[in-house]
């Protein structure tokens, strides 16, 4: 479903607020109908997370139940009704006046019923049972049995996930009920190329049949002026708009296009859908990476949508902070770890000219055969519908289909290189990559356009030795590119920080210890010019579960604190990457 915008032809209500909320830790629900309403429920707010909102819930992942109600607008009788969620984690399972919609698996990726014969003229009742337990056989894993060569021992944190990040539960991004015409435009592809003399934008739309239809594409901007008819077939459409000198996206000048799809009977428009394109090209030449034919440099983070209180629920204003930090430090790109970004970010991303790899749920992956086709099905239905969802967006530059896989097991390697072959057939227009903890026997980057190296050296092995822990970095990176003989990205770096802890000479948890272990890991990869990208490990602090590695349950590698108060070493990178 595309995302929602308001025009004279669709209309939007927002559902966020106070829902009611009841958790289930029996699992009486379902058999005690809770989908037709409930009793006893609390105030909880959304988007956000339920664990940071109510003391009692921290560690509890579900299953618990949302309830709102509704009034349909009476101009609203015409037309077809959705409702779209843009984020559940992690099962989810709708009704609305007491009918099942449906259920939905995943927990970063829109989903949507159409509730056009479900809505009631009055007052509607909508319930949601989300369910954020972690299970070996989900994507992300969790509760994952211990075995050395899954990469998983006997010292689990609580709860029990197979990544470094808090499983925040809960309806984490808006809930829209979205009014769209009988006959509608139902997606829209758009795909540039830089072609002598200029450039070429391409869109695909896809659209309910409507006889005597045609669609009407138009981009503006720039001076430019252009626009182009097409005749339906079976429900499809293609144009194709050249221009000989578009005014290209890059993150310097992120020039963007506004590009207007209808459908058309006649003279008469009946459906409208508008978006932002912009005009660019990526590739791996040799050793290097090009954005419009020209070497880049990738300088960043990686980065958690983590903030007190709301966790994991979007919150605009911690999305323009975080990109004003960004900004400030120098910064030109970032990797959405470990799980798809809100669309809200990825809109901005576009805008600011920010560069992304744009990143599937699969962090933790393990490959012993118990539930390793239900994940491998669950890692390809994410990708196809990350593409789906953010494929129009010229910040997009590559598409990550794993972090820290445990690739130890054979199964790995082909369950790997299947995901970037897939990636590659879904859009061939942007780059391939999988991040990994195992280096040089990570077979699938053999697969890959550019190979991404999670390290920390001088961190959780040399710790206090830094220099020792450079030389082995930069040992590592000489061999991984003799094997591999293509660029790398430098993906994650760092070492946990105490903000306000002070030390001389520098000694580990101090922030003069990360900021002179980032200098020395960013001159490595200064050094070599095959290494493309510097991602440092973190932007900002974030929650974690309980464990004698993370005090405060807390990763404190970010270089800045999780309400975003700098530490030394964003001083630092705002120097070395000439921030402003």
């Amino acid at each position: 479903m595309l995302y929602p915008r308001i025009n004279r032809f669709r209309q939007v209500i927002e559902l966020s607020g106070f829902w009611d909320f009841r958790p289930d830790p029996r699992n009486e629900g379902e058999t005690g109908n809770w989908g037709r309403g409930f009793e006893g429920g609390e105030p909880m707010a959304v988007p956000a997370s339920w664990n940071d909102q109510v003391t009692d819930l921290r560690d509890f992942l579900g299953p618990a139940w949302y309830a709102t109600s509704f009034e349909l607008p009476e101009a609203w009788e015409q037309g077809r009704l959705l409702l779209r969620f843009d984020s559940v984690n992690y099962l989810a399972s709708v009704w609305l006046n007491g009918t099942r919609l449906g259920d939905h698996e995943g927990g970063h990726l829109p989903f949507s019923f159409d509730v056009t014969r479900a809505v009631a003229p009055g007052g509607n009742r909508l319930v949601v049972r989300v369910d954020g337990q972690l299970a070996p056989d989900r994507v992300p894993p969790g509760n994952v049995p211990a075995d050395p060569m899954d990469g998983f021992f006997n010292n689990p944190q609580h709860p029990a996930a197979s990544f470094d990040f808090f499983p925040f539960c809960g309806i984490h991004r808006p809930v829209r009920l979205c009014r769209v015409p009988s006959q509608s435009i139902e997606s829209v592809e758009v795909e540039t190329a830089l072609e002598k003399p200029g450039g070429v934008v391409r869109v695909r739309v896809r659209c309910g049949i409507a006889p005597s239809t045609q669609v009407r594409v138009r981009l503006e901007g720039h001076g430019e002026s252009l626009a182009t008819d097409a005749d339906i077939s079976e429900g499809r459409a293609s144009v194709s708009l050249s221009m000989a000198r578009p005014a290209l996206w890059s993150c310097q000048s992120p020039n963007l296009y506004r590009l207007e799809v209808q459908l058309v009977r006649g003279k008469d428009a009946f459906d409208s859908y508008t978006l932002s394109a912009g005009i660019r090209s990526i590739q791996v030449q040799g050793d290097r990476l090009l954005l419009n034919g020209e070497p880049v440099l990738l300088k960043g983070f990686g980065r958690h949508e983590d903030f007190p209180v709301t966790g994991r629920g979007l919150v605009p204003a911690v999305v323009v902070r975080d990109f004003d930090l960004m900004k400030w430090t120098g910064a030109n790109s970032f990797r959405t770890t470990h799980y798809p970004y809100s669309e809200e970010m990825m809109d901005l991303a576009d805008r600011l000219g920010y560069l992304v790899i744009d990143e599937i749920p699969a962090v933790g992956l393990f490959f012993s055969e118990g539930g390793l086709e239900r994940r491998k099905a669950l890692c390809a239905a994410c990708l196809r519908d990350l593409v789906a969802r953010d494929r129009n967006h010229p910040s997009v530059i590559a598409w990550s289909v794993a972090n820290e896989p445990h690739s130890r097991r054979s199964a790995a390697a082909p369950f790997l290189q299947d995901l970037v072959a897939l990636a590659r057939s879904l859009d061939p227009t942007r780059l391939v990559t999988m991040v990994s903890h195992v280096g040089l026997e990570e077979e699938a980057f053999s697969s890959c356009d550019v190979a991404c190296l999670n390290r920390y050296y001088g961190w959780y092995s040399e710790g206090g030795r830094i220099e020792e822990g450079c030389a082995r970095l930069a040992a590592e990176l000489d061999a991984l590119h003799e094997k591999f003989a293509k660029p790398i990205i430098l993906s994650e770096f760092g070492a946990d920080t105490v903000s306000g802890w002070h030390s001389e000479p520098p000694e580990m948890f101090s922030e003069e210890y990360q900021a002179r272990f980032l200098e020395r890991c960013i001159q490595v990869a200064s050094s070599r010019p095959w290494v493309v990208g510097q991602h440092v490990w973190n932007l900002c602090d974030f929650k974690t579960g309980q464990s004698i590695q993370r005090v405060g349950a807390m990763n404190l590698k970010g270089v800045f604190t999780r309400d975003r108060r700098p530490k030394m070493a964003a001083h630092l990178l705002r120097r070395l990457w000439g921030g402003r």
